[in-house]
């Protein structure tokens, strides 16, 4: 059970922008979850609104535990 490949590793971006990372396992839902979070990242004084962001899948579906060490290795939150 433990070597499952059921998880996907994802860049939330707006526009060119990296504001996030992470894992999931619905790419589709958790695009929804950031883009409703009210959330807004600052970058050069400019404010990037994740309403308007989006996700880019980052390589292959991938198992749990090798999601979450690339999570550490790019310092996800």
């Amino acid at each position: 059970m433990a070597n499952i490949r059921d998880t996907y590793k994802y860049w939330f971006k707006v526009g060119n922008l990296k504001v996030h990372c992470g894992t999931t396992n619905n790419l589709r839902i958790r695009e929804g979850q950031h883009q409703n979070s009210g959330r807004y990242t600052t970058f050069n004084g400019q404010r990037y609104y994740w309403r308007d962001g989006h996700i880019v899948q980052e390589g292959n579906i991938t198992t749990k535990e090798a999601a979450l060490e690339w999570e550490r290795q790019n310092g996800c939150n």
